[in-house]
This record gives C-alpha cells, sequence and structure tokens, in this order.
C-alpha cells in the first residue's frame, strides 16, 4: 500500500468532509490560508469519492495552508455547473463528465504544457484534445464500460459472457435467468442518471456510422430509437428489469449485484467496486454490449474521471498544483484502481481487483470496438436528460415507444436549433 493510500484510511472519509466544510468558501482567509472548491461529480458513500477525499488529505498535509474543499454529486450536477457557467462564478477545479473539451473547455485551463502531459493515454485524444493539441482537463481514468455482471449467478447458470456478443444470445441468457428466479436486469430509477446510462449503452448499437453522423450533423434520425426503445419495451413487458426500478438506489443495484439477486447491470465499473463494497466475497466482471441492430458487439470509452482548474480562478496555480500532484504516478494509480478503471495516463500500473480479467479478455487484445458515449458524440447538449426521462417512461411503462421517439425527436430539434 502507498504512503497516500496510508494517509487516505488514517481517518474515515466523513471526518475529512467534516472538517473541510468548516473552512467555508473559495478565497483567502484573513490568516493568508486558500480554500479550494473541488466539484467532484461523484456521490458521497462512492470509493471514488472517498479516493479523491483522502488525496485531498494527503496533499493539504503536504501543503499547510491550502484546503482542499471536496464537493460531492449534487441533485442536478450538469445544470448547476451551466448556471455558473453564465455567471462566471466558477469551481476552482471541477469534474468535466465527459465534456471536457465540448462543453467546458472555453472556461479551463490548457494543460498540454505540463510535465506530466506527455503520458496522456493517446486513446483519450480523440475525445479531449482539439485540432491545436490543447486539452483541459487531467483524466484520473481512461473509461472502459460494458455490461456489469454477476459471475457467479452466470457459472451457476451455465452462461459464458464471451457467447453473449449478439442481441440474440443475450435475449436467451435473460430469458434463462428469469425463469431460474433471477432479476436479469436491475437499474437505478430513483437515481435518474442511471436510466440515461442504459439508453446511452443501447444506443450506440441501435445506429450504424452513417446514421450516427446524420444525427451529429443535425438530421434526426428515427429507426435507431425506435429500436433502441422497442428492445427496452420488450425487456420490460417480460419482467426482465428490477421491479423496484423506481424505488431503487444505485447503492441498491449494487448491493443486488453483489449479492447475485441481479445478473447484469448497464453501468460503469465504478459500481462494481461499490458492489465489493457491500459484498467483499462477490465475483464480478464485465462484458461488450451486444448491438441491437445487428453490428459487432462494443465496449464504451473515453474520457473518464477528468478535472479541469479554472482558467480565470483567484487560486489557479494552486489548482493546477493539486492537478500536478493528482497527476503523479503512485496517486493517479491509487485513485483508477478505486475507479475500476485504467489510468488516465500511460505508464501507470493499475490494481484492478476483480475486473483484471474482464479487461484482459475484452479489452486488451483490442479485438473489441470501443466506441464513445453517444450522447457526447452524436445528440446536441441538453439530450441528456431526455434519453433520462424516456427510457424511464418506457421501462416503467408510462410511455410507449412512440412517444418516447416523438420525445427525442422534439427535443432534438430544439436542442439543436440552441447550438
Amino acid at each position: 500500500m502507498s504512503e497516500v493510500s496510508k494517509k487516505a484510511l488514517a481517518g474515515p472519509a466523513v471526518l475529512i468532509i467534516a472538517a473541510l466544510a468548516l473552512t467555508g468558501c473559495s478565497g483567502p482567509g484573513d490568516d493568508g490560508e486558500v480554500t479550494l472548491e473541488l466539484q467532484s461529480a461523484m456521490a458521497e458513500d462512492s470509493p471514488r469519492f472517498q479516493s479523491l477525499s483522502a488525496l485531498a488529505a494527503a496533499y493539504e498535509d503536504e501543503n499547510p495552508g491550502v484546503t482542499i474543499d471536496v464537493v460531492p454529486l449534487a441533485q442536478d450536477y450538469e445544470g448547476d455547473m451551466k448556471v455558473r457557467m453564465a455567471s462566471g462564478d466558477l469551481p476552482d477545479i471541477w469534474a468535466t463528465h465527459g465534456w471536457s473539451l465540448l462543453r467546458y473547455s472555453e472556461f479551463l485551463e490548457p494543460l498540454q504544457e505540463r510535465a506530466w502531459a506527455e503520458n496522456l493515454n493517446p486513446v483519450l485524444d480523440a475525445t479531449m484534445r482539439n485540432d491545436a493539441g490543447e486539452f483541459f482537463a487531467l483524466p484520473l481514468t481512461t473509461d472502459v464500460a460494458g455490461i456489469l455482471y454477476n459471475q457467479t449467478v452466470l457459472d451457476d447458470h451455465g452462461i459464458d459472457p464471451a457467447s453473449l456478443g449478439t442481441i440474440d444470445a443475450f435475449d436467451d441468457a435473460l430469458e434463462k435467468l428469469a425463469e431460474a428466479g433471477i432479476v436479469p436486469l436491475s437499474a437505478s430509477g430513483k437515481d435518474s442518471w442511471f436510466a440515461g446510462n442504459v439508453a446511452d449503452w443501447l444506443a450506440s448499437g441501435s445506429f450504424d456510422e452513417g446514421e450516427s453522423d446524420r444525427l451529429a450533423g443535425g438530421e434526426f434520425v428515427d429507426s435507431g430509437f425506435e429500436a433502441m426503445y422497442s428492445t427496452l419495451a420488450d425487456w420490460a413487458d417480460e419482467g426482465y428489469f428490477n421491479p423496484d426500478f423506481s424505488a431503487a438506489t444505485s447503492d441498491d443495484i449494487a448491493t443486488a449485484l453483489g449479492q447475485g439477486t441481479t445478473a447484469f447491470v448497464m453501468i460503469q465499473n465504478s459500481l462494481a467496486l461499490s458492489a465489493r463494497q457491500f459484498v467483499p466475497e462477490a465475483e464480478l466482471g464485465f462484458l461488450p454490449v451486444p448491438a441491437i441492430n445487428g453490428d459487432p458487439e462494443y465496449l464504451i470509452g473515453g474520457e473518464g474521471v477528468a478535472l479541469g482548474a479554472w482558467r480565470d480562478g483567484e487560486h489557479k496555480q494552486q489548482a493546477l498544483d493539486f492537478l500536478d500532484f493528482l497527476a503523479e504516478t503512485e496517486n493517479i494509480g491509487a485513485f483508477a484502481g478505486e475507479d475500476g478503471n485504467p489510468a488516465g495516463l500511460t505508464g501507470v500500473d493499475v490494481d484492478l481487483g476483480e475486473l483484471s480479467d474482464s479487461y484482459e479478455q475484452f479489452f486488451a487484445p483490442g479485438d473489441v470496438r470501443m466506441v464513445p458515449y453517444f450522447d457526447r458524440a452524436y445528440l446536441p447538449n441538453g439530450m441528456w436528460n431526455t434519453l433520462i426521462t424516456t427510457t424511464s417512461g418506457v421501462v416503467t411503462g408510462q410511455a410507449s415507444v412512440d412517444d418516447a421517439v416523438a420525445q427525442v425527436e422534439a427535443d432534438f430539434g430544439t436542442l439543436f436549433g440552441q447550438q
């Protein structure tokens, strides 16, 4: 265990946060001390939040006079950040949640001249660098995601994860699990962002490359949305989703996955780390997403957990120094291990624990194609909320497939026109 990790475990994260809360807002105090506001976009009880908080505490130990106020995820992070961008009142550091280039770059300090910049994982160039070679956030992780699964459940029912590369094979597995009394697929309606991920996971396999490019160019293509929502509706009608969808939280889903009361979850790998917290003996993995339209299976990737510094911030130099601290090999490796993903910088060894086998099987060989998060690449800004509401509506039966497609089309036209 690294020295940073030892420091991190010296006191509960909640005590760290409680202490930070007493320091007040960003700005120099009467005694010359500085508090940096760091908007994390992370749930307070998640392993990634606790890891980042611990690293902040370690930095404070090495830098007396600087406090890092690590703020957990609020109800509407995107909305809050849009308000703050409009008002010119931004955090010293904030999580860019996949939008460091397309949404936040004009507000962030370019980082390509930092000492660690040459180690940016090249797979992130397409999503994080602009045409001038600039990038604007430190990627603590490279996001690699698929469908999380409970290995014990699949073994007990004779299902090989490597055999589920087509939508027909995946459907057969869902049916087999349901007949055995296992909830095949779980998601959270209470933590609304969860439903948006389900749509993002399936959308890339509902449109071919040409259709996706048409969407990116502002032309609405209904066929892929019809296929995606029809698949969701069929799964809901068959009873494949968790009955407590509307009330379940992400912690509930993590617990169910760990306990093996559900088999599959369409979410980032960090949920597997949460599941292991609740059920330490759980055997988990991830597999590629089967394409609804019959194209090859795929993994989802790109900018993972990434932090940028406000270019006009009063304490920009301290913020950049903290990013440099996080970029140190030992520190970024410790965080990435807690997040269940490879580091965003090369040359960093990461202990991926239970997920190592999945990375070696599906990611490391490079045989499975990687696709970006669909809404980031092909839909106008603001469509994420539409994906959330329409997916939830279809899963709960409160919206038909036609209703969902009509809502997506209406919002697509409005939002694309505002770009």
